[in-house]
């Protein structure tokens, strides 16, 4: 009788271990991911020059800072996300959150001044609340895989006035200068050897607190793990592929750790760099490569022991009861509500980024490899993208918004289950000094004047109410300065642009059930004269970069008035109107992307967003 007893006591404790060797992380380990903070260390000090910046007229602070004329007319915010970016940590931290994650693109474009400074906030971080930093490069880190001079020349100077900043003397035009230029080493583009060595703490190389962590190039198993052998295999110059029809090596920082028991981080180094048909022949030189913003396209191409090794870790975590959870900077799948080939038709396969969607193959070939859940950032969207392959695989790629762009936000993931996820998005609409820099800007601005500046933005975003009220004036002068004149076709633009919501209405002469439509959706032809063509096209813009966030912005009174819209102009005579419509339909209607629930076991997807 004892002895049967004992028995079932083994059988017991051996299903408890089983059972712990897959879930023993807890039933709600939460992950937060924090995508393209493209941190800019707006106080930090050059190590080799005195220059502070220029003072605050109304604090009397040093900053050292971009002109909001730059901030306007690119995809990123450069100032005023150093302070979102320390609101999020503090917002992590109270949501007693210990693993975050950084998928690409943490620095303006790799300076040393940057990424000095991101590195002593995630060293503070660390040591003072316990946090766990995991990070991964992107475009803006590694512009080039070497360390090349580099160029600003429009950081803000004394009297409102353009300050060039440069690493060398030689590599800007000294004629359009208009204050004396600053020179330092500190504003040169760091390559991998640099960069990595800066951030080693965060993921690049193994630590004593993991309990595992490789790299594509490791030899060890995991059965056989220990920090000791893992050390003796990470430094970079053992981590090298060979670059296609070239002899050149090119180092790769990807990873995979394991800091909590059961859950596996696929940390991705994306980045691709196509060599140039006619090289320097030297081993090192930045400028035989160009930049690698494409991503995935070019990973299939490039960087194939990737694919090879993301299976054979997959292949581990399902055979050893692991949860993987990949990241990496680029979208494995496309990101544009599946409408890029309208986007393409319309607008043209070089406009609107359509060159940075991966291609079907990306999809297929990562969901087949074994990824089902993908954590990417790089387009500064919040979208969720879904694939299944013929061989019933489905990856879910997960775009995490920037808190340098419209709509501010980051993503917590929750793991519930081994088949159970939730995601959260965070927006971060209240942010502590979000307006302090404004005085800066005020003298900006008062300078274009004076000097007739005919490109001048609009002194109404100084007014914002908060950060989130900050980057949508960020986007919609973005919108007016640089994507109207840049992506739409002139004549299709000014074909909508200056109409009123009524004249797009009433644009499509085929239509003879306009009235019944109208009443069907309680609405009237005098509702849509309050907005105009170029307001549609702002809510196109935060719909496509914010999902679901944007509909709260927009309301679903007029997104009714646009989806009325898109039906009518579907009947369209004109090609390029039904495009439109085609495409701001889709754009309305992506999958869930605020808050939503990832069932791993039957491949769905569920809103939990309250509508």
């Amino acid at each position: 009788m004892a002895f049967k007893n004992f028995f079932w006591v083994l059988i017991f404790a051996v299903l408890i271990s089983c059972k712990t060797e897959q879930h023993s992380h807890g039933q709600k380990t939460k992950i937060a991911f924090i995508a393209d903070a493209h941190l800019q260390d707006i106080f930090a000090k050059f190590e080799d020059n005195d220059y502070q910046g220029i003072q605050n007229p109304a604090t009397g602070e040093y900053a050292n800072i971009r002109t909001m004329n730059a901030q306007l007319h690119s995809t990123r915010i450069f100032n005023e996300n150093y302070f979102a970016f320390l609101e999020a940590l503090n917002d992590i931290i109270k949501r007693g959150i210990k693993q975050v994650v950084l998928p690409g693109d943490f620095s303006d474009d790799g300076q040393p001044v940057h990424v000095r400074g991101l590195r002593k906030i995630l060293d503070q971080y660390s040591r003072k609340y316990g946090i766990s930093f995991y990070v991964t490069t992107g475009n803006h880190d590694v512009v080039r895989p070497f360390a090349q001079d580099a160029v600003k020349t429009d950081f803000l100077g004394k009297d409102g006035k353009e300050q060039i900043i440069s690493s060398s003397e030689n590599i800007f035009n000294k004629s359009k200068s208009e204050l004396v230029p600053i020179i330092t080493a500190d504003i040169k583009n760091w390559g991998y050897k640099e960069t990595i060595h800066e951030m080693r703490d965060f993921g690049f190389f193994p630590k004593k607190t993991d309990l595992y962590w490789e790299t594509p190039f490791s030899k060890y198993t995991y059965s056989q793990y220990n920090f000791e052998e893992a050390e003796k295999e990470s430094p970079l110059e053992k981590r090298t592929y060979a670059v296609k029809n070239t002899n050149l090596f090119l180092p790769d920082a990807s990873y995979l750790v394991e800091p909590v028991k059961g859950i596996w981080l696929l940390a991705i180094d994306a980045n691709a760099y196509v060599p140039n048909e006619k090289l320097s022949g030297k081993t090192d030189d930045p400028h035989d490569f160009s930049g690698a913003n494409t991503g995935y396209n070019n990973v299939l191409i490039y960087k194939s022991h990737l694919l090879n090794w993301v299976k054979k870790v997959a292949a581990e975590a399902k055979a050893k009861g692991k949860i993987l959870i990949a990241f990496s900077h680029y979208p494995m799948v496309e990101f544009n509500d599946n409408a890029s080939p309208e986007l393409k038709q319309l607008f043209g396969a070089d406009k609107m980024q359509l060159q940075r969607v991966p291609d079907e193959e990306v999809a297929q070939q990562f969901a087949d490899a074994g990824i089902q859940v993908h954590f990417g950032g790089h387009m500064h969207i919040n979208k969720t993208g879904v694939r299944t392959t013929e061989k019933g695989n489905t990856l879910f790629n997960i775009q995490t918004p920037s808190l340098a762009a419209y709509m501010p936000a980051y993503k917590i993931l929750t793991i519930h289950s081994g088949s159970e996820l939730e995601v959260e998005t965070i927006v971060m609409g209240k942010v502590n000094k979000y307006n302090s820099l404004f005085p800066f800007y005020e003298e900006e601005y008062a300078h274009l004047k004076e000097i007739k500046s005919n490109a001048i933005w609009d002194k109404e975003i100084l007014k914002a109410n908060d950060y989130k009220d900050f980057t949508t004036w960020h986007l919609k002068e973005l919108v007016r300065l640089r994507f109207l004149p840049e992506d739409f076709p002139v004549e299709f633009l000014k074909s909508i642009v200056n109409l009123s919501g009524r004249d797009l209405l009433e644009k499509n002469k085929n239509s003879f059930d306009l009235d019944k439509e109208l009443k069907e959706n309680v609405l009237t032809r005098s509702d849509f004269e309050s907005w105009n063509g170029f307001d549609m096209i702002f809510d196109f813009y935060r719909l496509k970069n914010a999902g679901e966030l944007a509909v709260p912005e927009i309301g679903t009174k007029r997104l009714k008035q646009y989806e009325l819209i898109c039906k009518e102009l579907k009947k369209s005579d004109n090609p390029k109107l039904v495009l439109w419509s085609e495409i701001f339909y889709k754009t309305m209607n992506g999958e869930p992307s605020n808050h939503f629930k990832i069932d791993l076991k039957n491949n769905r997807i569920d809103n939990l967003s309250v509508k």
